[in-house]
C-alpha cells in the first residue's frame, strides 16, 4: 500500500489549525513547568512559522531512502541569545530546508515549532553550536543557512555544514524495469574565516587547501605540524586539531 510521506516538517492537527488562523504556531513557553523560566515571553518573540505549503513536498512512495533530519529524533540542547542562556529544548535539524524545529518538551503531541532565522540565535548541540550565517560556497555564490561551529578562538574559525539534496524517484514503466525510490542524499561541507576577511568560504577538507588559504605567515607552520603529526584533514577530528594548532600559534 503507497505512502503518503511529508518530509519537509509536520506537526498536529491543533497546531496547523491555530497557524491557518493566527499565523503562529503555537507555544506552550508560558507555562509554569517551562524551562525557560522568565525568558519565556522573549524566546516567544525568537520563534517563527513552521515552512507550509511552499516549502513542503508531498510524494506518493511506495519507499524512500535517507531523510531529511541530520536526526529524525528531537535531541536535547540549550539555546542561546547572544551570551544570554535562554534554557533548554529539544531540537531537530531539517537540512533540506535549512530549519530548526524545537519542542519544549519531548513529547509526543507536543506541537512543533520553528525557531526564528536569527544571527544572534545558538543552539548548543553537544560541544559545538548550531546557528544561522552567511557565507559563500565553492561556486562564489552568497547563501544563508545554518553551520556547525567546530573552531573559532583565535584567527580562524572553522564550520561545518549538512546539506541534504532530494531526488525524486520513477515509478517502474513495466514489469521488467525495477522502481527508483526517492531519496534523500546528505552531504557534508566545510567553511572557513580567516580573520581580517569579512566571509566565510567554503574550503576542500584537504591538507593542501588548508595550507593554500591560512596566512602566509602560517603556511610553513602549518605545513610542518600536518607532516609532523601525520595528520589528514579529510578526517574531521584532525581538521579540527590543524585549526585549533593554528589560533594557538
Amino acid at each position: 500500500m503507497k505512502k503518503l510521506v511529508l518530509f519537509a516538517t509536520t506537526f498536529c492537527a491543533a497546531a496547523a489549525m491555530s497557524a491557518q488562523t493566527s499565523g503562529q504556531i503555537p507555544t506552550n513557553l508560558s507555562s509554569g513547568g517551562s524551562s525557560f523560566g522568565g525568558n519565556a515571553a522573549q524566546i516567544q518573540g525568537l520563534l517563527g512559522n513552521i515552512n507550509e505549503a511552499q516549502r513542503k513536498r508531498t510524494f506518493e512512495s511506495d519507499d524512500f531512502k535517507g531523510s531529511p533530519y541530520t536526526s529524525d529524533i528531537f535531541l536535547p540542547a540549550t539555546m542561546y541569545y547572544g551570551d544570554e542562556k535562554m534554557g533548554q529544548l529539544f531540537y531537530r535539524y531539517n537540512a533540506l530546508n535549512e530549519e530548526i524545529e524545537i519542542k519544549i518538551d519531548n513529547l509526543p503531541n507536543e506541537p512543533i515549532q520553528a525557531l526564528a532565522r536569527d544571527k544572534q540565535i545558538r543552539v548548543m548541540t553537544g560541544k559545538y553550536p548550531l546557528s544561522f550565517k552567511t557565507f559563500i560556497d565553492k561556486t562564489g555564490k552568497t547563501m544563508n543557512g545554518y553551520l556547525v561551529t567546530l573552531a573559532d578562538e583565535g584567527d580562524y574559525k572553522l564550520f561545518r555544514r549538512t546539506r541534504v539534496k532530494y531526488t525524486e524517484g520513477m515509478k517502474a514503466q513495466n514489469s521488467f524495469v525495477k522502481a527508483v525510490p526517492s531519496k534523500f542524499t546528505q552531504f557534508t561541507e566545510y567553511f572557513l574565516q580567516v580573520e581580517g576577511i569579512d566571509r566565510i568560504d567554503e574550503i576542500k577538507n584537504k591538507n593542501n587547501a588548508l595550507i593554500s588559504r591560512v596566512k602566509n605567515e602560517d603556511k610553513a607552520s602549518l605545513k610542518a605540524f600536518l607532516k609532523e603529526k601525520g595528520l589528514n584533514i579529510k578526517n574531521e577530528e584532525e581538521f579540527i586539531i590543524a585549526v585549533q594548532h593554528l589560533n594557538l600559534n
